[in-house]
């Protein structure tokens, strides 16, 4: 579903539109008089009924009720606390706006608590364009003035997020006339939560629950900085920990020094506990220590035994989340253990046999699992010439191992050989490679050709 359209005008001389004025009757007929955008006559002069110019249009003050905000008045001079009625105002066109009669200090009117200036709160207001799975910003907002049964009522149609809208609003428009107008109806967007909020859109949280990470990520990171770790908060905490690990370290240490202790230990829960012990490794000690002390006590754990180890390591790579199962069952049990288990491990692209003392004693591909008989019992599959490294080994030497050998991921063992975790390959690569964006093209390219063998 897209919320955008080509901006065209209305071939009906009525608007049939979900807004209703305050006593109007639903689907009454309402003629419009013009449409035009905030940029159009935003500066105009404003004449009283003699012709005499009285200020120029500074602003416009909004009530948003129900779907579709509609203006209530003008601001006409810079400093000025109060604003024209719009029901003292005769025409509006994008040269000038006419007023029903002189411009009288007692007609004037104060802004109530429920509205705002329109140009002032919402113009350039970030708003999360959807399709393009980015964030942009409202350069302009189209609006309708209207003619109904007994008065007239100017209503905010849209807001213009494109390069058009842009160029309009610097007096440059004619330079882009080929570009259509890039629009989000005004039914779409949410009422926000304050005038200081960013505009959102209704069924936003749905779309966004459906982005890939890396898009996520990415209009997080596009947000205010201000405004991120509220957006995150909205989402749910599976989504935003999946996004969160696609962000720089530098922006994840960011947005976790707006969140309060516990928002911020619920998403670590959430992450690969690798991830979250290099990142609470960079965050103050007393701030770690107040999240660790807020995860559940198995996940904490994990991550506290990951902290210990020095960067440039083997033990500073790996994770905890592997999947890992006893020699002794048959394929049959394995697959009723991975469906349980699968969820919680990083990646399968190995299993792991363990003995009860958790030392390794083989390996297997998930692939072999799956072409083995039910009965086969695990201990006759598994392979036991084992290649691994250990805690203290340096990272140049795992990177170097897991090229030689080819591998997708390598097992961590300790000195009597118990496992200790898995490193995977993108791990790796992320020391050879540091831009993440370089890093996920060519890790994405050397799974697909390992999956292809």
């Amino acid at each position: 579903m897209s919320f955008q359209g080509p901006s065209t005008s209305v071939e009906s001389p009525f608007f049939m539109g979900p807004y209703f004025p305050e006593g109007g009757y639903p689907m009454e007929k309402i003629k419009v008089m013009g449409e035009f955008f905030y940029s159009q006559i935003q500066g105009k002069p404003i004449y009283d009924h003699r012709g005499r110019q009285v200020g120029k249009l500074r602003d416009l003050a909004i009530r948003w009720v129900g779907d579709t905000p509609r203006v209530t008045g003008i601001k006409y001079a810079k400093g000025m606390q109060k604003h024209i009625p719009l029901d003292q105002v005769a025409s509006i066109t994008p040269n000038h706006i006419d007023l029903l009669h002189e411009l009288d200090e007692e007609m004037l009117v104060a802004l109530r608590v429920d509205e705002i200036y329109m140009g002032k709160w919402l113009m350039d207001k970030q708003i999360i364009d959807l399709k393009g799975s980015k964030v942009v910003r409202v350069n302009d907002i189209k609006l309708f003035w209207l003619q109904g049964r007994d008065q007239k009522h100017l209503v905010l149609n849209a807001v213009d997020i494109g390069l058009r809208g842009l160029a309009r609003r610097l007096g440059v428009e004619f330079l882009f006339r080929r570009l259509e107008n890039q629009l989000v109806w005004w039914e779409f967007i949410q009422h926000p939560e304050d005038k200081t909020a960013s505009l959102r859109l209704r069924g936003e949280k749905q779309h966004l629950d459906q982005l890939h990470p890396a898009d996520l990520a990415e209009i997080i990171e596009d947000l205010d900085y201000k405004k991120r770790a509220d957006f995150i908060e909205d989402l749910d905490v599976e989504v935003a920990a999946e996004a969160f690990v696609e962000m720089d370290l530098d922006t994840q240490i960011e947005i976790l020094g707006q969140m309060d202790s516990q928002q911020a230990s619920d998403l670590l829960e959430e992450m690969p506990p690798d991830e979250a012990a290099d990142l609470l490794a960079e965050l103050p000690e007393e701030k770690s220590d107040e999240i660790l002390n807020l995860m559940e006590p198995e996940e904490a754990q994990e991550v506290r035994e990951l902290m210990v180890y020095e960067e440039g390591i083997a033990g500073a790579l790996m994770t905890t989340e592997y999947l890992a199962l006893s020699p002794e069952i048959t394929v049959a049990e394995a697959l009723i253990q991975l469906r349980r288990l699968a969820a919680e491990a990083e990646t399968i692209y190995y299993l792991y046999l363990l003995q009860a003392d958790r030392t390794l004693s083989g390996v297997m591909s998930l692939r072999e699992l799956l072409m083995a008989e039910p009965d086969t019992f695990l201990r006759d599959l598994m392979h036991t010439r084992l290649i691994y490294v250990h805690a203290q080994d340096p990272d140049g030497e795992v990177a170097e191992t897991m090229k030689k050998y080819n591998l997708l991921a390598l097992p961590v063992v300790d000195e009597e050989g118990r496992m200790l975790g898995i490193i995977t390959v993108d791990d790796v690569l992320e020391i050879l490679i540091p831009d993440r964006g370089t890093l996920e093209t060519f890790a994405n390219i050397f799974v697909s050709k390992r999956a292809m063998k």
